[in-house]
């Protein structure tokens, strides 16, 4: 009786211990699909490896593509939450908008669509804002910087203000086209976004 009784403790706690694992999707462009490196040593393989030294069971899944836009991350966040059922959706999507001059209020409204259509699902939702450079012009820059202020106020989602914080515009951790973050930054990437992500586990 005692035996059974164990066994049936030890099953109901590791179900309980399944049930508090979830999945962490990652819906990114370049800067999360790892571009010039090997993806092994990008942020997202770092948060992986956080995750297990933390103790968290968590499946990370990176569904990020290089060149993608927020109009793309949006015709294919659909599919993403019907495959991976998240239980957290990380947003870093805006810098291609930008780079290419789209219209901020565009960038907006599809990234509110994707903050919405992954808590329709049941998902809680982490932004990672994005910042130009300054040779794009003080208005239109403002004007992107913006985008990402509003939304986490608009829609109350937890918001990086800039995921390249202390990355960004330092030689030393960029590769040679000064675009996109080099091997040196990836544990900088990380630790811009683990304190957001870390309360919605």
């Amino acid at each position: 009786m005692r035996v059974w009784l164990l066994s049936a403790g030890l099953a109901l706690l590791c179900m309980a211990q399944g049930a508090s694992a979830g999945t962490v999707l990652i819906v990114g462009d370049s800067i999360s699909a790892a571009f010039g490196l090997d993806t092994r040593q990008g942020w997202v393989a770092l948060l992986e490896q956080r995750l297990k030294a933390e103790g968290f069971d968590d499946k990370v899944v990176n569904a990020s593509i290089s060149g993608d836009t927020s109009a793309g991350g949006q015709a294919r966040l659909p599919a993403l939450l019907a495959e991976h059922k998240p239980s957290l959706v990380v947003v870093e999507l805006g810098g291609n908008d930008g780079l290419r001059g789209q219209a901020p209020a565009q960038l907006q409204q599809n990234l509110a669509s994707m903050i919405d259509r992954s808590r329709d699902a049941g998902a809680r939702v982490l932004l990672l804002g994005m910042r130009l450079p300054p040779n794009y012009g003080k208005r239109y820059t403002d004007a992107f910087a913006q985008v990402y202020a509003d939304l986490g106020k608009e829609k109350d989602v937890p918001l990086v203000p800039f995921f390249l914080e202390g990355v960004g515009g330092v030689p030393e951790l960029m590769q040679a086209d000064g675009i996109h973050p080099g091997q040196g930054a990836q544990a900088q990437l990380l630790e811009n976004a683990w304190p957001s992500i870390k309360p919605l586990l």
